[in-house]
């Protein structure tokens, strides 16, 4: 099953957006309504409204679809947003979606029900071959009508199809097919001479008149669905075709539409499957996981720096990772790379391996980049994932105090800090024990810096000079000090089990003071 809040997220705000309610529920078929006594719908069913026209069927549709235990209703647009029928949706705890005023319901249910039906299938992390197939098919198709090849490409200018004709070829094409996207060059070129803009803004075809030696006219035809731009096709050919013609194409683009929806919604809820099974898997609720994650050892990451995680995604996508395995755990980014154990060579890193993200996050430390990245110690089977989650938080909060070097740091490396704040944090909140309470109501009261001065003299054993040198004090200062301490306390300092606690509870009693210092 799927949440509708991702079902709706994948179709795109142009055709679904969700208003109110649990966008979490869980949708187990599409339904479209018919008026009559019988219940609209059954337990986990979406509702299609088609034909509620009015605040009061759709206020009884939403009604009753609730008595039914459905798990929302979609209604057109300007319905759904009545303020009767918002109202009674957030009453009866329905979720309840607006569907775009062009969208048409039949082909709206088609693309529900595809989505719904991959998202329960066991392979639906799989590319879907089909789409691409018709996409091909389309691009022949509208060579042969227009005479010249022809590229379907997204809103990204990125190509997902090409016409099998090469008759007529210029430099831009060659480059375009070659490299699956349009050249940059050429792409700044057509945003300058306004042509992205007017695909957004319009649905109607255009030439493109020739761009030097590189790309010969083109004929545009954009591709739009329920008002929102998914894409376009393009025919190199060098005047714009007869009327009838481009009435074919257009009725050709609203076809090529809908797979490009498919395609979309496809990759949104592919998208989203992983990251709910990632998140499950972190949480220590996917048994399965070895089943779809890469070759165990594994390491979980915890990623830290100004950026969220969809600017996290983007960074490891743009350096070679095409599908990162990246989630947010209680508002935490975090990444599951493979483990190589060291046998990747330098240099020869891998896209989703340790070694290799931890290079990267290195390289952009050096160039200034704001990013951190911490990893817990491998794990070998998915039960081991949620321990590996841990020790990367707790690695990453030693980074991030600066107790290890940036930008980068296993749990490995700075297990002792981590034991020691597993310790403290025990500590946290309890009434001080020993002499400690007293020395730091004497430094309130008395302006002494004894808590100061202990913690340095136990930092560095056997070593005076250099306890002095850290809080920037005579020795003699120091000597003196220790001994009003000893005065005052009455400490055996050469009991190692002494020297311990005290550590310990002057880490927890002088954090807040050095949080002020450093401010």
């Amino acid at each position: 099953m799927i949440m509708l809040g991702d079902l709706a997220h994948s179709l795109g705000g142009g055709l679904l957006s969700v208003l109110t309610g649990p966008g979490t529920a869980r949708v187990e078929d599409v339904v479209i309504f018919e008026s009559g006594p019988q219940a609209p719908a059954r337990r986990r069913d979406l509702v299609l409204g088609v034909g509620v026209s009015h605040a009061d069927q759709a206020v009884q549709l939403i009604r009753r679809s609730s008595q039914a235990g459905a798990a929302g209703v979609a209604l057109r647009r300007g319905v759904a947003r009545r303020r009767r029928v918002l109202h009674a949706a957030e009453e009866s705890g329905l979720c309840l979606i607006a569907v775009g005023e062009q969208a048409s319901w039949a082909h709206l249910a088609w693309l529900l029900r595809g989505a719904i039906d991959r998202a329960a299938a066991p392979d639906v992390l799989s590319l879907d071959g089909p789409v691409h197939d018709d996409l091909f098919v389309l691009a022949d198709a509208v060579a042969t009508l227009v005479g010249g090849p022809v590229t379907i490409e997204d809103s990204r200018s990125r190509v997902l199809a090409y016409s099998a004709r090469q008759e007529v070829t210029d430099e831009a094409r060659v480059s375009t097919i070659i490299g699956r996207r349009v050249p940059d060059s050429l792409i700044t070129a057509y945003r300058a001479g306004g042509v992205f803009r007017r695909l957004s803004t319009s649905a109607d075809p255009f030439m493109v008149a020739a761009h030097g030696g590189v790309a010969t006219a083109r004929y545009v035809v954009p591709v739009r669905a329920g008002g929102e731009w998914l894409g376009s096709i393009w025919a190199v050919i060098d005047t714009p075709p007869p009327e009838a013609v481009v009435q074919e194409l257009i009725s050709t683009a609203a076809i090529v539409a809908l797979h490009l929806l498919r395609l979309r919604t496809r990759s949104e809820l592919s998208h989203r499957v992983i990251r709910e099974r990632l998140r499950q898997a972190l949480e220590g609720l996917d048994s399965e996981a070895r089943r779809w994650l890469p070759e165990p050892p594994w390491r979980v990451v915890a990623l830290g720096s100004g950026s969220g995680l969809e600017l996290w995604e983007s960074l490891l996508r743009r350096h070679a990772w095409t599908q990162p395995l990246v989630v947010d755990v209680d508002g935490r980014a975090y990444a599951v790379v493979s483990d190589t154990d060291g046998t990747d060579k330098p240099g020869t890193e891998t896209p989703g391996s340790w070694l290799w993200l931890e290079a990267l996050v290195a390289t952009l430390g050096r160039r200034g980049d704001s990013v951190l990245a911490a990893a817990g110690r491998p794990a070998r089977k998915p039960k081991d994932l949620p321990r590996s989650r841990s020790e990367a938080l707790e690695a990453l909060t030693v980074l991030e105090r600066g107790e290890a070097a940036p930008p980068v740091t296993t749990a490995e490396r700075v297990w002792a800090q981590v034991v020691i704040d597993r310790a403290t944090l025990a500590l946290e909140g309890k009434p001080l024990l020993g002499p400690l309470e007293m020395l730091r109501t004497h430094d309130e009261d008395q302006g002494s810096d004894y808590l100061r001065t202990l913690t340095a003299y136990l930092s560095h054993p056997a070593a005076p000079g250099a306890a002095a040198a850290a809080i920037h004090v005579h020795p003699n200062t120091m000597r003196y000090r220790m001994q009003r301490i000893g005065e005052l306390a009455g400490l055996d300092l050469s009991d190692a089990d002494v020297r311990l606690a005290l550590q310990l509870q002057l880490r927890v009693v002088r954090a807040p003071r050095d949080a002020q210092d450093q401010t």
